[in-house]
Parts: structure tokens; sequence; C-alpha cells
């Protein structure tokens, strides 16, 4: 009897995490309707866009409303906390998108009858083409008129000037596809259209390029080193963070990350000196950046990497790597173009290998190989596989998949950059070489968080991060051009950087919070991925079964000082 008591009680410690919220089909059709707006509202530079995503935020606020929080399950509780964050964050960022447009919206006014065509041919009606192409004409006067009349009025910086020309492009492209769909179907709009069309469509595209460099020559968009980004100011890292669950300031997690990479530092002395190099973590660093293996090399040393490393997860039986995982992933070779933002493997379903490639220059192949040596990559072949990247991708698309609208990079990236710290910990690397290499990725994440809060706070500028990156962490030059770049110029999330080992810390801080009650770390790290992708605080709230009220604000003060 007591047997079986036991067995159905880890039965539903097993289980339970399997079974969804009573609001899984809430957070579905709201996922679902915003797609489906999306799809019909293609022009995201337009004013119809913004009214009608605006009412569409609204009403699913007044939706969540209408749920009896109280009545809700834990797991129902936190997914109606994560949909109301979800709803309020993309809401913010729309309006502060909506608010640029409106400051620009005046270079597109003489599109009125041309928008109206756009909007009518969603359901196929048939234009008076002889009216239609009048319009056009029209239209491309307004321009050569407007072109004139803004060369004595820029815009006051590149941001508006950029915003401006993005709606230009943007309507441009709604116009192609209308034009398309009629064109050579409807005899009468192509005998009439074709001309107005094309001479509008050629001063579209000077109108667009003419207002992207329209703007007061005190704007400065370029600091020298190419890399163009849009710095978000400190009210929107504030709220980005809140959103994030984040209970610090940027100037706190600043504090913290320059804490942790004087750490990184005296450890890499201490690798160094093992090396013979002394206080010169530095040449060091030159000395296991040339460990780097030769051309064609790399796919047999990041699969070398791979088996060291799930041997050493699977001897300590830490967590569940599931056959089908190790059966099925596989590697792919980045491609040039890709690799000028992404300098170092990346992961996911695959792994994706940056190393030269013929056509490089040779110093750039150099570089290139210095900085994916096996050393470098001894950190991070499992956080882009097993148990990183590919393993969480594996399990999101078979557990609770319905909260991946949810997804942050604090929990990808933080899961991933958390295996970092157990690995070192469990004392992974061996020889002084793979500790530098560990440690090298360690204080990159470090300076990630220095580097891009202080940009988007407005303190330092993508050259400057690139120094820092050389200077400070070791970079190859081209490589740090590269990261940084990817940080501002590529679309990622302005806190994706500061992700990685914020979000590792808050793993960290969470794993030791339930091996204190009980648990093994193999319960916590499969615990995790059943439960699917959010911000760890919630993930917090799940795993230790805490209270939570229909207010909820991010209240977890997480340690940032562990070393």
């Amino acid at each position: 009897m007591k047997k079986s008591i036991l067995s159905f009680i880890l039965f539903l410690f097993v289980v339970t995490p399997l079974f969804s919220s009573e609001l899984t089909d809430v957070v579905n059709t709201y996922q679902s309707d915003k797609t489906a707006l999306q799809n019909f509202y293609s022009n995201n530079e337009s004013e119809e866009y913004y009214v009608r995503f605006s009412k569409f935020y609204d009403d699913w606020t007044k939706k969540l409303g209408e749920i009896d929080f109280k009545s809700l399950s834990k797991d129902a509780k936190v997914d109606y906390l994560l949909l109301k964050n979800l709803i309020s964050k993309e809401n913010y960022f729309l309006q502060i998108e909506f608010k640029a447009y409106k400051e620009v919206q005046p270079v597109l006014d003489f599109t009125n009858d041309i928008t109206l065509f756009i909007q009518e041919r969603r359901r196929g009606k048939r234009p008076v083409s002889k009216q239609l192409a009048k319009a056009f004409d029209d239209a491309g006067v307004s321009i050569d008129k407007k072109t004139e009349l803004l060369k004595n009025k820029p815009f006051k910086d590149w941001f508006a000037a950029d915003k401006a020309a993005k709606s230009a492009a943007a309507f441009q492209k709604s116009l192609k596809e209308a034009y398309e769909f009629y064109y050579s179907y409807d005899p009468d709009f192509t005998w009439w259209m074709e001309k107005p069309y094309k001479n509008l469509s050629v001063k579209l595209k000077n109108y667009e390029d003419f207002l992207r460099t329209n703007y007061s020559k005190t704007s400065i968009k370029d600091d020298g080193s190419g890399i163009i980004g849009k710095p978000i100011g400190r009210e929107a890292i504030i709220k980005s963070l809140a959103y994030e669950y984040i209970p610090y300031s940027p100037e706190e997690l600043i504090a913290a990350a320059q804490n942790q990479f004087e750490w990184c530092k005296k450890e890499m002395i201490k690798a160094s000196t093992e090396l013979g190099y002394g206080n010169d973590w530095k040449k060091a660093l030159e000395h296991v950046k040339d460990t780097y293996v030769q051309a064609g090399e790399q796919p047999q040393a990041i699969t070398n990497l791979y088996n060291q490393s799930v041997k050493f997860i699977e001897d300590r039986d830490l967590i569940t790597l599931p056959d089908l995982t190790k059966e099925t992933w596989q590697m792919i070779m980045m491609t040039p173009e890709r690799q000028k933002i992404n300098p170092f493997f990346t992961g996911g379903w695959e792994i994706s290998i940056s190393y030269p490639t013929e056509d490089m220059d040779q110093k750039d192949k150099l570089m290139s190989m210095r900085g994916n040596n096996p050393n470098f990559s001894f950190a991070t072949v499992q956080h882009e596989l097993l148990p990183g990247h590919n393993l969480q991708f594996f399990m999101n698309s078979r557990y609770k998949s319905y909260r991946q609208p949810f997804d942050t990079p604090f929990w990808m990236e933080g899961w991933a950059l958390y295996w970092e710290i157990i690995l070192w910990n469990k004392q992974f690397p061996q020889t002084p070489e793979q500790k530098l290499g560990m440690l090298f990725w360690r204080i990159h994440r470090c300076a990630r968080i220095i580097f891009s809060l202080k940009y988007h706070l407005g303190e330092m500028t993508p050259q400057q991060c690139i120094d820092l990156l050389v200077n400070e962490v070791g970079h190859e030059r081209a490589n740090a051009e590269a990261e940084v770049r990817r940080s501002f110029a590529s679309g990622d999330a302005p806190l994706y950087q500061t992700a990685y080992m914020t979000g590792g810390l808050q793993f960290y801080a969470l794993r030791n919070e339930l091996l204190a009650k009980g648990w093994t770390e193999k319960q916590f790290h499969d615990r995790v991925l059943k439960e699917n992708i959010m911000p760890v605080e919630m993930l917090r709230i799940l795993l230790e079964d805490l209270p939570v009220s229909e207010d909820y604000k991010t209240n977890w003060k997480f340690s940032t000082d562990f070393k």
C-alpha cells in the first residue's frame, strides 16, 4: 500500500507539469487573433495599423478583466499574468512607435485616395482606373512639392528621418501588392495604370532615399563604426526590465556586471599563471587563440566537444537528454554574410558553424579561426546544443507549447548561460587553456551587459563598445565589430545582450532555492523545460508554489553578486 501511494505521488510530480492550464485556449486565441490582424493589416507603418492594434490591445485588456482570477489554478494564474504582461508590453512599444509615426505622418498626406484603393483591394473591389491613374499622377506631383518643401525643413534628428523613410517604403510595398493584384488580370486597369504606377514607384523610391538623409546635421547617425542602432533611453529600459520581471535598475545591473568582470579577470590571471604568463592574461589569451584547428577541421572539433560535454553531463545524471535529441541534431555552415553579424557559431535545431570561407580576406580568415578555436568553443557547444538551445527547442515544441508567445531571452539565453556556470563549478574545464576559453565567454557576457545598457542609456557609442571588447575582453577586432553590429543593428531586442548573464544568475538562484528544499538537480532541470518559456520569476512561482495576486509586480531580488 505504501509503495502504491509513493508511486502515485511520484506520478503526480512527474506528470502534473505536462498538463495545460484553463487559459490555454485564451492564450492561443490571443496569438491567433494577433496573427490574423498582422496578416490583414500588413502595412505596419500606417495609421490604419496603429489604430487597429491599439484597439486590439484595449479589447484584450478588457477580456482579461472579465476573467475571475481568484478561481484559477496556479498554472492559470501565472498564464493570466504572463498574458497581461505581454499585452501591456506590446502595447507600450506600439504606442512609442505610433507617436513617432504621427510626428512624420505629414510626409504621406497626399496618399489618402491611393490608400483607399489599397484597402479596397483586399475585397477585390474593381477600381475606376481612369480616376486612379490621375490620383497616381497627382501623387507624383505632390512628392516633388513635398521634397522641395522639406529640403528647407529637415527633421530634427535621423531617428525621425528614418521613420519617415520607413513609412514611405511601407506604403510603396503595399502599393506594389495592390497594383500587381489587378495588373494583367483586369484589362482596363492594365491599360490605364501601367505608366502612372511605374512613374509613381520611381518617385516614391527617390522620396524614401531623400527622407532618410534629410535631417539636421547636428544629429549624428554614424560614429565612424558604420554600425547604426537606436538607443531607446533610460525610461524604456526601466519599462523593459519591469516587463521581464527584473527588479533592478540598469545602473545596478551594470555595477553587478562590473563586479563579475573583475572576478573573471582574477580567474583568468590564475589560468594565465598556470600557462606561465603570470599576470599577463591577455598574452595567455593570445596563446589560446592560436590553438585553432586548420581549415576543414572545425566540424570534427565541434563534434568532439559535443561528445565530451554530453558524456560529462550524463555521467553526473544532471538532466534527462531524450535519445531523439541526441539522434537528430545536425550541422550547417554559416554564410560569410551572416558571419559579419554572428562571428561565432550559433545553435538551435542545428548548430551553425562559423569558420572562414575561401573568399574572405586573409586577415579575416585568421581572426575567424582564432576566435573560434576549440578552447573558446569549449564553453559554448553545450550552450548551443545539449542541454542548451537544441534541447530547449525540442522540449518547447512538446510541453505546454501554448506558452511560446511568452518568449524571453532571459529564459532562452539565460538557461544556456546557466549551464556554463554549472559546468564551470563542476570543474568541467581541466586545462588552463580550457579555463581561459570558458572565462573568455564569461567575461564577454559581463561586457555585453555593460556596453549594451550604456549604449541604450546614451553613455557609449558603438565604436566605444567595440574598443571595450577588444581591449578589455580580448576579442579579435573583426569579431568585436560583428558582436556590436549584432547587438544594435540586427533587430535583437534592446535587453537581449543583458539577458545572458542576468537570466543565468536567475536560474542559478532558483536552483539553489530548490536544492535547499530537497530537490535534486535533475528534478529541477527537467521541470524547467517542461514548463516552457517565460520570465524566470514567473517560473519560480510555479516551481515553489508561491502566492500570487492579480496585480503582481516583480519583487524577487535574486543574487547578482555570484562568483
